[in-house]
Parts: structure tokens; sequence; C-alpha cells
């Protein structure tokens, strides 16, 4: 199976259909960082606001589903997987200590004092029992540290995937090289090398297919061979896995000497910004949109997001 065409995964599906295509590429741009910056000390509702955020945007943005009926389920399985998995390991605990003198020596409160004299906070309403995990799985344990942990590395695994994934699905290498140009323009009064970075910015992005077709070739060519790990044992996986990895990276290699002596044979020239400058949209609304509503989710960000 052609899991590259199931599986679009960074790679620019060409096309007329959808609105978020007519958006500004630094608009988008400026929408994925605020995917990847705004969970940074957020609580859990504004990371699952994120979530479901980039699901309404995937469902609306007017791309073919096609792009995202396998994708999206997959990541969405990926998510709750690692999820359950920092669900159930211990998070927050400590480890108890005998203490080195005795409790008695010191006391700052008579013998006889009550008990609501002697500092003992009221807890009204407590998740969970205290110093206690609130739910038990067999022989792992819950508490809230550990769900904490779930939903921040499922949500931000999701966050950040997805938004990546959804910049670079509608989105053409070269105008993403051209934004990325332009945003540190300023820089280059400074002798910092703007008009080559954004170059190697459009060779990273022309590079990641080639990188996910050799693994696809990999992958067929042990499915071909039918290898059984069971029988290999231990030692024979691990060997066929390193064999595996030495060839990915031996063929990536080549790759990229092959792409550099077709550099070099046209002349090895970059590509100014101004030559991957994309047309202007023919109307401002989808740009205007997208403006409010990133100012709108910085500032709700801002007051209701912390964590």
């Amino acid at each position: 199976m052609d899991w590259l065409r199931q599986l679009p995964m960074g790679q620019y599906v060409d096309g007329d259909r959808g609105w978020i295509r007519r958006v500004d590429v630094r608009l988008k741009l400026g929408w994925t960082l605020a995917f990847l910056i705004t969970p940074i000390l957020a609580n859990g509702a504004w990371r699952i606001g994120l979530v479901g955020l980039l699901l309404l945007l995937t469902a609306f943005c007017g791309l073919p589903w096609l792009l995202w009926r396998r994708l999206v389920p997959l990541l969405l399985a990926a998510s709750c997987g690692v999820g359950a998995i920092f669900l159930v390991i211990p998070s927050g605990s400590t480890v108890p200590q005998a203490p080195q003198r005795p409790t008695e020596e010191v006391r700052l409160l008579p013998a006889d004092a009550p008990r609501a004299a002697a500092g003992e906070p009221w807890r009204l309403w407590q998740w969970g029992p205290v110093g206690q995990p609130p739910l038990q799985l067999g022989p792992l344990s819950v508490n809230r540290a550990s769900l904490d942990l779930a939903l921040r590395s499922g949500t931000l695994l999701f966050t950040l995937v997805h938004s990546a994934n959804l910049l670079l699905i509608s989105t053409p290498a070269e105008d993403l090289a051209w934004a990325f140009a332009w945003i540190l323009r300023p820089l280059g009064r400074l002798g910092i090398p703007t008009t080559e970075l954004g170059f190697m910015l459009l060779l990273s992005l022309r590079f990641l297919p080639l990188v996910q077709e050799e693994l696809q070739n990999l992958l067929r060519a042990v499915a071909t061979r039918s290898f059984h790990l069971r029988q290999l044992g231990l030692k024979g996986g691990t060997a066929l896995l390193l064999g595996l990895g030495e060839r990915l990276l031996a063929n990536l290699l080549l790759r990229s000497e092959q792409g550099a002596e077709a550099l070099m044979a046209r002349g090895g020239r970059l590509l100014p910004p101004s030559a991957l400058q994309p047309r202007p949209p023919a109307t401002r609304f989808p740009n205007a949109c997208a403006l409010l509503l990133l100012v709108l989710l910085v500032a709700l960000r801002w007051q209701i997001g912390w964590s």
C-alpha cells in the first residue's frame, strides 16, 4: 500500500478547493505559531479547546475529506495512546522519609489544643482523597498529577503535529520560504543571511517527501521478505533494526549528494525572496477574518488560558 498517498504528512497537495488556500501565508504561519506557543503554561481546558479548534478548522477548511480520512483518526489514536501511557506512569509521588528528630521535641502549641487551632486547613472541595490516588486500576493508580501529565502530552502531540501538517498541506514550499525570508528581513541589516536561510528552508521542505519515500521503500522491502522478529531473537532483531537505520541514512545521504550535484550543475544560484513571492489574493476578506480571529485567540489565551 502506498501510504504516502493515504497519509499526506507534511506534503503540499495541489488544488483550488478550500478557503484556507486564499489566506495569506504570513497569517497561516502566525496561526501555526499560536498553536505551538499558546499551550505553554496553559491549563487543561485551553489545551482541549485548541484540539477542538483544530478539528473544526480541519472540518470546515474546504480541503477534500480524503486527505483527513485516515490521517486524523490515526493521529487521534496516537495522541490517546500517548496520553494513556502517561496516565498510568507514577507522577507527583514523593518518597516517604522518616523524621530524623522526634516530632514532640518542638511544640508550638499546647498539648491540649483543639484541632481547629492546630492549623489544619478546611477543605470544602477536593478531587480525590488526601495523599491517596483517586482511581485504582488494579496494580496501577491514577492521581491528579498523572492525569494532568496525560492531558498535556496527548493534546500537545496532536496540536504540534496537526497544526504544522495543516500548514504544509495547504501552502506551497515556495510561499513558506518567502514568508520565512520576509519575517527575517529586519535581521539582514545585522549581517544575517536571510536569503540563504529561506533557500535552506525551501530545500528542506523539498527533501521531506524523499525521506518519506525512502522510509516507505525500506518498510516495503522488510514486509516483502517476511522477517519474523521472534525467530531472529533479540540480537538478530537489533542487528536488523541497525541495518535498516544504516541503509536509510546511506540512501538519504545519497539523495542529498545528488541534489547538491544537480544544484551545482545549474550554477548554484540562490533564488531571491522576490522571485518566490506569491500572488496577492483577489479578495482580502479571508485575511481580515484570519487576522481578527488570531488577535481574539491571543487575547483569550491571555485572559483565561493560564494554568
